[in-house]
Formats: structure tokens, C-alpha cells, sequence
């Protein structure tokens, strides 16, 4: 008796059925489309060490950074940035503000989340935090808050809130 064969058309109508399935059912197998990556433009001190290990943290979760060794006093000022809540670097994201160390999981989530906000800041360097992690540290964390600054309703100013605290224990 010989063999059954499938045409061509009936098979090519099989593989796009499975690949619809695939596609629809959330099969781990299936090729995702690769996200593009969230440009950053950052100001920082040509010189400055930190800087650079946020930026490599930001690039390891999807973000391409375009980097500016002129300082970052100047354009955090005309952004609108107080300098009390002011870091070492100074990047613009998705038409926000984010200043100093903060994480690029709270980068996204602020992306996700869209407020009416000028922006995030890590005020500082704080050990621990990401660019300020490296083995130079010991392993040492110490706590902070990523705030969320607000521009004041009524006259000049910015209002601050916790976004994000990390309260790691160091020992």
C-alpha cells in the first residue's frame, strides 16, 4: 500500500496553525520579538568611575546610553533639578529626569507607570546602589530611597516621594 503524503499546501497550513498556537499560548519556546533598546542621553564628569559602571548597568538591562563627558551641574539646572537632589550624573529618559544612581528596574517601572513627574533621583552616591557596587565596596549596601520629584503646583520648586526604598542588610 503506499504511503500517504502530505501536499504541500496542507503542510504549510499545518506549520502556520502551530505557529499561530505557538504565538497565541504564551509557549516559552516561541521566539519572542526582541524588544529595541530605551534610548538615554547622560551628562557626567569625563573622569568619573561610577558613571561608567551605571552605565554598564543600565546597558545590561536594556537601555543605550549616549554619554556626555561635560558635567552635569549645567544641565541639571536647566532641567529643574534642585541641587540638594542632585548626584554625580544627569540623564534624560522617555522625557524624564533621573539623577544619580537609580535602578534601572525602577527606570522601567516609572516608564510603565507614566506620572506627571519631572523625574527620579538617588541624591548622592550611596554605596550599594547600582555603579556604586563594585567589589571596591566589600559587598556593602547601605539603605536609600529613589524619590520621585514632582514640580510644586503653586509657584517655583519641586515636591519629593518615595518611589522605591532599598533597606539592604550589610554583613
Amino acid at each position: 500500500m503506499p504511503q500517504h503524503r502530505p501536499s504541500r499546501r496542507s503542510a504549510l497550513l499545518h506549520l502556520t496553525a502551530l505557529a499561530t498556537v505557538a504565538a497565541t499560548s504564551g509557549a516559552s519556546w516561541a521566539a519572542a520579538p526582541t524588544a529595541q533598546p530605551i534610548p538615554v542621553e547622560l551628562w557626567k564628569d569625563p573622569t568619573c568611575g561610577c558613571c561608567h559602571d551605571w552605565i554598564t548597568h543600565m546597558q545590561d538591562n536594556g537601555f543605550a546610553v549616549t554619554a556626555h563627558d561635560t558635567g552635569n551641574t549645567a544641565v541639571r539646572a536647566k532641567l529643574g533639578l534642585p541641587p540638594e537632589l542632585g548626584s554625580c550624573h544627569t540623564a534624560l529618559i522617555g522625557g524624564y529626569v533621573i539623577e544619580g544612581h537609580v535602578p534601572a528596574s525602577d527606570v522601567r517601572k516609572l516608564l510603565a507607570q507614566k506620572p506627571k513627574a519631572l523625574g527620579l533621583t538617588v541624591p548622592g552616591m550611596v554605596i550599594g546602589s547600582p555603579g556604586m557596587d563594585t567589589p571596591a565596596y566589600n559587598g556593602r549596601q547601605d539603605p536609600y530611597d529613589v524619590l520621585l520629584v514632582t514640580k510644586k503646583m503653586l509657584g517655583s520648586g519641586v515636591n519629593t516621594s518615595v518611589f522605591t526604598s532599598y533597606r539592604h542588610k550589610t554583613g
